[in-house]
């Protein structure tokens, strides 16, 4: 990944590329950017910066054997860890599923981790970093770099590291073998340890520019008025506007769903409910957990509505005409309500809740909410 194939960011990029060449490369980073921002896509273009043969002011070459390798994510001295799924016959780590992995990030830097674990598993599990990476982590990073100066290890999500996996890490973290560099590369740091959090040098990737997007959804084509449009709405996040020009289609779904599940909860048609929730409980937890996000900001747009702020309603044009009538039902006595419960709902699936149970009480709650 070159620095020039990362869409904005300039001035993060400029800060990488001065302490490299200020020699201030520190050994443990957190990348810390909001989903659709470009983090992962940085820290790789960073990694193959530092490793690169022929590097100028700007860019790594691109085309010595270092670079070529980490365009194809096979560099012997590049390691990478991930959210992965268990197995039956024993503890998952990330190099069993190293393929799947390299062809998903060659294909979309930009993924998200829905769509990472609905690439291997369409079974109902959650990713999790688990305890036995730390051991594999611990192997690699104590091994001869191969080919470059600085072994190099990228952490992705390290917010789904479970606390044993996380705790056997803080040394290493702290005291790693020389030329050795860490990259968590992270959306949310508030479920990290402070003690990890305290051991790393904090890199903050902020959203988007609208002129970055804009400039990007150009070079696929993306013509006025929709140019506009798409990227007003992505509200910063690349995958965002990916979804909205047809490249991904979970949003197009959710808010199918969400407008069935509006009509009926208004309706009161609880037997129409219980064939909606069946539907939903087969998402897998990750989608569900996808579709309360949809719906929150769904009610967040709709408040906007309501209270005249539409200038800042972030909607599509189905979306927008759906909300045209249903956005007076979400209004000052119910908007902080159904917002906790979603909220509420979000935090029980990630804890296992059972789906069917959550998400027809989650039902009747609407219903009751809708009417206030």
């Amino acid at each position: 990944m070159l620095f020039s194939e990362i869409i904005g960011q300039e001035s993060v990029k400029n800060q990488l590329r001065h302490n490299v060449a200020e020699g201030r490369i520190s050994h443990a980073q957190i990348f810390l950017g909001p989903e659709g921002s470009g983090s992962l896509p940085m820290a790789l273009a960073y990694s193959q910066y530092i490793s690169c043969e022929n590097r100028s002011d700007i860019d790594s070459c691109g085309v010595c054997p270092s670079c070529v390798k980490y365009a194809k994510l096979i560099h012997p001295d590049l390691h990478m860890v991930y959210p992965v799924v268990k197995k039956e016959t024993r503890p998952p780590v990330s190099e069993d599923f190293i393929g799947e992995w390299r062809t998903a990030v060659i294909e979309n830097p930009y993924m998200n981790l829905n769509m990472w674990i609905g690439r291997i598993t369409t079974e109902n599990k959650q990713g999790g970093i688990f305890e036995a990476e730390s051991g594999e982590i611990l192997r690699k990073i104590s091994l001869k770099s191969f080919e470059s100066d600085y072994k190099t290890m990228i952490i992705w999500m390290p917010e789904k590291m479970n606390s044993s996996c996380a705790n056997k890490l803080l040394k290493i973290l702290e005291e790693p073998p020389e030329k050795t560099l860490f990259i968590l590369v992270a959306e949310d740091t508030s479920t990290l340890l402070t003690t990890i959090l305290s051991r790393c040098q904090l890199i903050k990737i902020p959203l988007l520019q609208e002129e970055d997007i804009k400039a990007a959804l150009q070079k696929l084509n993306v013509a006025e008025p929709d140019l506009s449009s798409y990227t007003h709405l992505s509200n910063g996040n690349y995958l965002k506007a990916m979804s909205l020009i047809g490249q991904a289609d979970f949003d197009r779904s959710h808010f199918e769903s969400f407008t069935k599940w509006m009509r009926m909860c208004y309706a009161q048609r609880v037997p129409d409910m219980l064939d909606w929730v069946d539907t939903t409980a087969a998402l897998g937890r990750e989608g569900q957990k996808e579709f309360l996000i949809f719906s929150l900001r769904m009610v967040r747009e709709n408040f906007m509505l309501t209270s005249g702020a539409s200038d800042i309603a972030y909607l599509t044009g189905e979306e927008n005409a759906f909300s045209a009538k249903f956005h007076p039902y979400i209004n000052e006595r119910n908007v902080a309500g159904i917002a906790e419960e979603l909220s509420k709902a979000h935090y029980h699936i990630e804890s296992n809740a059972n789906a069917k149970i959550l998400f027809l009480d989650l039902s009747l709650k609407i219903t009751r909410l809708l009417h206030q």
